[in-house]
């Protein structure tokens, strides 16, 4: 089912000075976001990505199109129903934006004071998203007192705070290390699958997709240049954009002085393989050409794990008889694509 349509959105900014230009952040996005989704939207800096997240919790308004919450086109709503809604959806923000002079229990129980929550529900609440995040045993702490990663775990358990079925989080993971990323991601992950919360993530990082999630929207200038499950993004992307975005993960073949430093190293004829998780493998393209007597050397590339599913992206260097390489690799089968490397 889906929880958010956006359809033919645009937003559109007035020039900064007279006799400027406008600037179209966004630029005709449509997009379906099911029900219990982990969106992924990636864009390099000035995509539009952050401005479509703020069109989503109304805090921008359209300036043409609309955005669909439920069935209900919050883009017509007046602010008194508009502030219900963002009632609903919960945000994570890059720096945190945590209030330095309230704890940590403080900060996770703000959104919960300004909805009036009785107090004794309000201790309760906090208490119980504290120990969901880790941090039970921080809550009279204050921010400046804890790590990044640990003060992002708060920013996350003040999202929970009112229960939203949406969660939006836009560069979450950006000021963090990698490990504290893989720390924040895989709580993401936790909050997804236990509370089925809808989760959009906006990103200039293309392995917090791999890892998290199963939809993705890539977006260049304003407008969503491809989309689809991230495994298909991942292993056939269109756009170039996509291309650029799935280099920066999965370990493709080198070009330039690095392709021409591999050939000095490795005699023979130089193939890419790459193969996905239906039933293909490695191993299966290595035993025929073992079978079929061809020696060859594996030169680059490797396996990726990519939401849990396989896809190898490897060159090898061959060197044997033209027909014994070419009985090999017709005897590998399908869901194998074997491609020469032009010299």
């Amino acid at each position: 089912m889906t929880h958010i349509r956006i359809r033919d959105v645009s937003k559109v900014y007035p020039a900064p000075r007279r006799g400027g230009e406008a600037v179209s952040a966004v630029d005709g996005v449509s997009l379906d976001i099911e029900r219990g989704d982990v969106f992924g939207v990636i864009g390099y800096s000035g995509a539009g990505k952050s401005t479509l997240v703020r069109l989503i919790n109304g805090l921008e308004p359209v300036t043409s199109g609309s955005i669909e919450i439920d069935g209900v086109d919050i883009t017509t709503l007046p602010e008194r129903r508009l502030r219900g809604v963002r009632q609903g959806i919960g945000m994570i923000f890059q720096r945190f934006n945590l209030l330095r002079s309230r704890t940590i229990r403080g900060n996770v129980a703000y959104p919960l004071e300004v909805a009036r929550m009785p107090r004794a529900q309000r201790r309760e609440r906090v208490a119980e998203l504290l120990d969901f995040v880790g941090l039970a045993d921080k809550a009279t702490a204050y921010p400046e007192q804890l790590s990044g990663g640990q003060q992002q775990r708060v920013g996350i358990a003040r999202a929970l705070a009112a229960q939203p079925a949406i969660l939006l989080a836009d560069e979450a993971t950006s000021a963090l290390d990698p490990e504290t990323t893989d720390e924040v991601l895989d709580l993401l992950a936790r909050i997804n699958r236990e509370f089925g919360v809808t989760t959009v993530v906006i990103t200039h990082e293309m392995d917090v997709i791999s890892r998290i999630a199963n939809r993705v929207a890539v977006m260049e200038r304003g407008r969503v240049v491809e989309q689809g499950k991230t495994y298909d993004v991942f292993t056939r992307p269109q756009s170039d954009t996509a291309q650029r975005f799935v280099r920066t993960v999965v370990r493709a073949l080198p070009d330039g002085d690095a392709l021409a430093a591999l050939r000095r190293q490795h005699e023979g004829r130089f193939f890419t393989i790459s193969f996905t998780d239906d039933g293909a493998s490695e191993a299966r393209v290595f035993g025929a050409l073992a079978r079929a007597g061809v020696d060859f050397n594996l030169v680059h590339g490797g396996v990726d794990d990519i939401q849990g599913r396989v896809y190898g992206l490897l060159t090898i260097a061959v060197r044997g008889d033209d027909a014994a390489v070419q009985e090999a690799f017709a005897a590998v089968g399908p869901g194998v694509t074997i491609t020469e490397v032009a010299a």
